[in-house]
Order: structure tokens, then sequence, then C-alpha cells
């Protein structure tokens, strides 16, 4: 019934299996790759014909986590897996990015892979089981794929790379020294295709080390992959890409010389209007029979690539006049926003970005339920891409996976730099607008997330500044870099490579190539030329602030923190949270108290902090001998007076200890609910505490002299 394929090979510490022939048997390729117990399945399907007048290639890739998968049912109402997490989504990219290069140029027809993670032992990420499992049901499902691809991770600690380290040990870099790096790097068997990673300061030598490592320790799974497939691959798709250079040869000689004018504009929306006027002259002159040839599209695409590309590489000319290497003019602004806790404007060129820091308590915390357990983040940094930002009108909806993608590149390029959660309890909301874009507004969001967060009055270790590189790679093997990209730039060139960091090293870096692959030559070229940019951007933000403010925001919440006891964390509580509440509402500040005792008192009024920590120090401490404190009379019996002077716990001032003379009884002088100040001046043995007032000035506070004693005796 079954023709099952199976290939095993011991990969790092555990060994990886590629399954066929079992499971989804109509599916044009379907594997399931298991990684010690870390089990994903991924599906391929294909339409054997492209939409009629389609000028793109539809591919679409799912990755969903299963809870089921690691024993969990979902959290939320519903209790079953609805719209796609963070982490979902960002997989989904992280799959499709290397993959969509490597289909045949001309294959328009819809391809769609699914990839569903079936179990996982929390110890191997199944995002790297995912892209290995897609890239074998890609290779046997006859689709027209010039791969395999694979994948690996990749980890930096003490100095040595480490092959796909485990769940744990990538989880919170921020709080473990000891691991540096999360880099993810895809790639076929001569080149790498894509990287991903999250750093700490790594100097371009050690980010370069760990892309050429993984792409060696991946090596093993490209031959497995296509081991598996000369047992297990379907007969190749019959597909011949159309030739479109019959139609570029018309084409370009109708309007090669329009479409170089309009590139020489330099101003973004005069040249989009130009290339579009220069694209509908060429087709006033085209016969109806050309206008209907679906090569038509390519070509045009093609010729622009032609102009805006040839110049680079053999004149070193862009299109708006600058060198490959210069930065566009910058303007840093900050503290735009009067109501705001932090705010900048960063403008590079045509790009730009509004981004805002809002200041929050331990409340405001991300809650993050996934497969390895619940988490919490006080970090959150949000992009947004509204269509005004390059001029257009569309539809706004809820983000998609390009803000998200792009939101978390700037996340991780910034979470490098912030303070220990124990040095400022504060959880950190950042918000990128995009208000202009043209070339890598990502960058911008972590130019501008930096500027806005010092602004804030955070502390950073040091700023953060992102730049964004491209590649021309033409047939003949020559090449150039180009520093702080456009948006033209990026859409006909050959690679995105963005790089953000400090002064002193890496912070984040993502890489997206077009082509084959490019070679460590043009990757340590990329990387240098991306470290004098960076150098010179941060240069320019260090002119608007350099470091974090001194005083924040009078908007901005201050938070204190105090630690307690935690046998004293149910008293703090009370039952049911009475005490807790009770606190909140006296003093008018937030607390939050976790299981550690660790207690964050927040308000923007530094009276209500006071007053709770007060409060809760009145519970949970205990009473010192010697000291002088304000109580209340609760109840007056003969031999004295009961005054309630530290929290909840009361003490007995003896009568004769009461007045520095004779009473008859305390009522003489004290009456019950009277404010009372007194000494602590011991325990008795049943632990029963002993005070004094006749020791005290009763209007000051202080305690009384003995020989002052004597003359009020007298």
């Amino acid at each position: 019934m079954f023709n099952v394929v199976k290939k095993s090979i011991q990969w790092g510490e555990d060994e990886l299996t590629l399954e066929t022939g079992k499971v989804a048997r109509q599916a044009d390729g379907s594997v399931i790759a298991t990684l010690g117990e870390t089990s994903v399945m991924a599906n391929v399907t294909f339409a054997k014909e492209p939409k009629p007048g389609q000028d793109f290639f539809p591919l679409t890739v799912h990755y969903q986590e299963k809870y089921y998968a690691a024993g969990k049912v979902p959290g939320g109402f519903f209790k079953r897996e609805a719209r796609p997490s963070e982490k979902e989504t960002l997989t989904a990219r992280l799959i499709d990015r290397p993959c969509r290069p490597l289909f045949v140029e001309g294959f328009k027809n819809e391809v769609l892979v699914m990839c569903t993670v079936l179990s996982h032992d929390l110890v191997n990420e199944p995002d790297i089981v995912a892209m290995i499992a897609a890239s074998a049901a890609l290779t046997i499902s006859g689709v027209p794929f010039m791969g395999p691809i694979a994948a690996a991770r990749v980890g930096f600690a003490d100095g040595e790379y480490i092959l796909n380290p485990e769940v744990d040990d990538m989880q919170k870099l921020r709080e473990n020294p000891e691991q540096r790096l999360d880099l993810v790097v895809a790639g076929t068997k001569d080149a790498v295709m894509m990287v991903e990673s999250e750093a700490y300061e790594l100097s371009e030598e050690e980010m370069l080390g760990a892309v050429k490592f993984g792409h060696e320790a991946m090596q093993p799974v490209i031959d497995l992959i296509i081991d598996l497939a000369e047992a297990a691959a379907k007969e190749p798709f019959d597909f011949q890409a159309p030739d479109y250079k019959p139609m570029l040869d018309v084409v370009k000689g109708l309007g090669e010389e329009k479409m170089r004018a309009a590139y020489a504009i330099t101003d973004k929306q005069e040249r989009v209007a130009a290339v579009a006027a220069a694209k509908e002259e060429i087709k006033a002159q085209l016969t109806e029979e050309q206008l209907e040839d679906p090569t038509l599209g390519t070509a045009m695409k093609k010729l622009e690539s032609a102009v805006l590309r040839g110049d680079v590489v053999k004149n070193g000319r862009r299109i708006d006049g600058r060198a490959l290497n210069e930065v566009r003019p910058i303007v840093s602004e900050t503290g735009i926003l009067p109501r705001t806790h932090g705010s900048a404007l960063f403008t590079r060129g045509e790009t730009q970005a509004l981004v805002v820091t809002t200041l929050g308590t331990g409340d405001d915390e991300q809650i993050i339920d996934a497969l390895h357990g619940n988490s919490r983040s006080n970090f959150l940094l949000h992009y947004n891409f509204p269509p005004y930002s390059v001029g257009e009108v569309g539809r706004v909806g809820s983000p998609g996976r390009r803000e998200i993608g792009h939101g978390k590149l700037a996340w991780r390029a910034l979470q490098a730099v912030l303070p220990a959660a124990t040095d400022f309890p504060y959880t950190i909301r950042v918000v990128s607008e995009i208000t202009e874009s043209n070339g890598s507004s990502s960058m911008a969001s972590v130019c501008g997330g930096s500027l806005s967060m010092m602004d804030a009055g955070v502390p950073l270790k040091s700023a953060v500044a992102g730049v964004a590189m491209g590649l021309v790679l033409e047939d003949d093997g020559s090449w150039a870099v180009l520093t702080d990209i456009l948006g033209d730039e990026d859409h006909l060139g050959d690679m995105d490579f963005k790089v953000a960091g400090t002064a002193e090293g890496i912070t984040s870096l993502q890489m997206d190539i077009k082509v084959a692959g490019i070679t460590p030559e043009i990757m340590e070229k990329a990387l240098a030329q991306a470290k004098d940019g960076r150098m010179h951007i941060l240069g320019e933000m260090n002119k608007a602030l350099s470091e974090g403010r001194s005083e924040f925001s009078a908007h901005a919440p201050r938070i204190e923190t105090m630690q307690i006891p935690t046998d004293k964390i149910r008293e703090v509580i009370g039952s049911g949270g009475k005490v807790i509440r009770e606190i909140v509402e006296v003093s008018g500040a937030k607390v939050d108290i976790n299981d550690d005792g660790i207690i964050k008192i927040a308000s923007a009024n530094g009276d209500a902090i006071k007053k709770a920590y007060d409060m809760i120090h009145a519970i949970v401490a205990e009473p010192e001998e010697g000291q002088i404190y304000t109580g209340k009379v609760v109840k007056l019996v003969d031999f004295g007076a009961f005054v309630n002077f530290f929290g909840k716990r009361d003490g007995l001032v003896h009568v004769s200890q009461i007045a520095n003379k004779r009473l008859n009884h305390p009522s003489d002088v004290l009456k019950e609910g009277q404010e009372v100040k007194v000494k602590l001046l011991g325990f008795d043995d049943r632990g029963k505490v002993r005070l004094g007032m006749k020791m005290v000035d009763q209007e000051t506070g202080e305690e009384i002299a003995p020989e002052k004693k004597e003359e009020k005796a007298d």
C-alpha cells in the first residue's frame, strides 16, 4: 500500500531523518523531517497551468505549530490554533526567502508550501527542520526548483561556533552573556542564499565566520536530500520558460533612451512618473499581438534592470548620482512630540521614520504562548508601513508579513543594547511609523528607535544604527556593492543585505539573495562597506543625541523596586488580593509582585510611590528595638494603653511609661484613636512588644535626652 522511502544521517548531536511515501500521498511532494524528536511535515502542491495574464510568481509558504506537538492545549477561548503567531509568520518568511529565487525564471504557476510541526522535543528548534523538510518536498515534487537548499542555526559562545544550539540556549539571549549569537543561514551546495541573525556586538570577521561555519555544516543535509530525491523524486514537470529575448529586443529598440532619461531623474516621485510614462510610450508603439505577448512584462522589467544596473558596474554611477559607498543626507531630531515619553524623527534621503517610545510597567509585558512554554517580553517593537509613505493609495488592515518581519529585524538590532531588567524595570514599547519610504525603512526604524529610546531616558549601552547594502552581479562575473540602497536598487538589484550595530560590533544581520548565492569575497566586501556606512550614520545620529537623557518625561511612570522575603508575599497580597488592592487604592500607584519577592511600584507621582512603599514596608519589615514610631491608641486598660504602631502590629505602653508623672488611669492623658509617638523598648519573655511614650517628645517625635527628662520631672 505504501512506497516508503526513508533516509537518515547523524547531524550534530542528533539523527536527521527524511521520510516520504506514507503520508499525504496526493500532494506533489510530501516529506516528514525529524531531528531528534522534533518532526515537521512539509507538503508541496503546484498548479499545472499559470493563470491567464498573471505576471508574477505566486509562491505561498505557510508554517504552523500545532500545540499537540508539545503535548499542550492552546490558550484562549476557542482552544484551537487560529491566526498565525509572530513566530509562525517569521518562520514562513524564513522558508520563503531562500527558496523563491531558485525557481526557474519565467515559471508563474501557483505553488503552495505547507509546513506543520507534528512533534517538538523542546530541544531542537522546528524552524530549521521545517526549512529542510520544505526543500526536500520541493526537490521531489517535480516542480522546476533549482535546489535543494539546506539550513542550519549557529550559536557563538566562548569564541566557538555551535551547530544547532538547543532551544533553551537561544531563549532570552540578552539575559545569557555566554551566548552571543542566534544566526540562521540557508544555502545551496555552492552558495549562501539567506542569513537572519540576532547578535551581541560581534565583529565583521566573527559574523562572516558564523555564516561560513553554517554553510559548511549544512552540506551533509543537501547530500541527504539529493539521496532521497534519487529514490523518490517524481518526473520533472514539463516546463519551458518563455523566451522573452525577442520582446526585449523590441522594447529596447523602442524605449531604451526614454527609460535611461527617466532613470536619470534623482527625485523619486518624478522618476516613478517618468518611468511609467516611458512604459506607456513603448506600449503605444506595439501591435495588439505584441501587447498580448505573455513575455511583455518580463521584457519591460529586464529593460529597467539593464538600464539601472549597467551604469553601476561599468561607471560606478547610481541613479541618484551618489558614489557606490555614499550614504544619503541624514537629519535626526528628538523630543518632537510633547506628550510622549520619547520620540525621534529620522530622515535619510527620501526614507523617514517617526519613532515613539512608551515606558510601561510589568503589567504591560507581552505574554508569549509558545510550544516550549509561556514567557514574557518587556521589549516590544511595532513597525507600520502605510500606503502614503510611498505616495500610493491602498487598503489598510492588520499588520502583514512584511510589517512583522521588518519590525522583528529592528527588534533584534536594538534589544542587544538594552539595560538589564533589574537595572531598568520598565516595559519598553517602540513604535515606528514609516512616513516616507525609498529604501530600507527597517534600518531607519533601527536608527529612529535608538534615538527615541534615548530621548525617553532608557540607558542604552550604546547607540545603534543600521544600513542596507545592495549588489549588482553581472553575467560576466563583474559586481558592485552599493551602500544605502534606494527602493529601485533593491527591486532591480541582486541582494538586500542589512547590517545593524553599534560602534563596537554587529547586533543584527539579514541577507536575501535573488541570484544563486554570493561568494565570501562579496560578503566580506559588503560587511566592510556596511561598517563604514554604519559609523557615518552613528556620527550623524550623535549630533541629535549621543546618550540617554538623565530625566524622564513628566508623563512617564517612575518605577521603584523593593525586595521582600518570599515568605512575606502572601501577607502583601492578602486573602483574595485584598491587601494589595487596598495598597493600590490608598496610594494611587501600580504595584506588581513576582514569585521571587521583587515588587515594582509605579506612578508618575513620587508621593504615591512613597506611600505604597511605606505601606508595603510596614507589612513586611520587623520593628527595631530603640526606634521611634507613630501609632494610634486602640485600647485603654487599667494598666496601660495598647498602641497600633507598625502595620497591624500592636504593643503595650505600661501606665508607668506614658508620662513622667504618676497617673491614676491612662485615660488621664490619652483617649482611643489618639495619635502618639512611641519608642520600642523591647520584647518580654513571651515575645510581646513593650513600648514607651515618656521618653519621646510628642510634638517633634524626637527622643528626650535624660537631663531633659529630669527637668520635666522637677
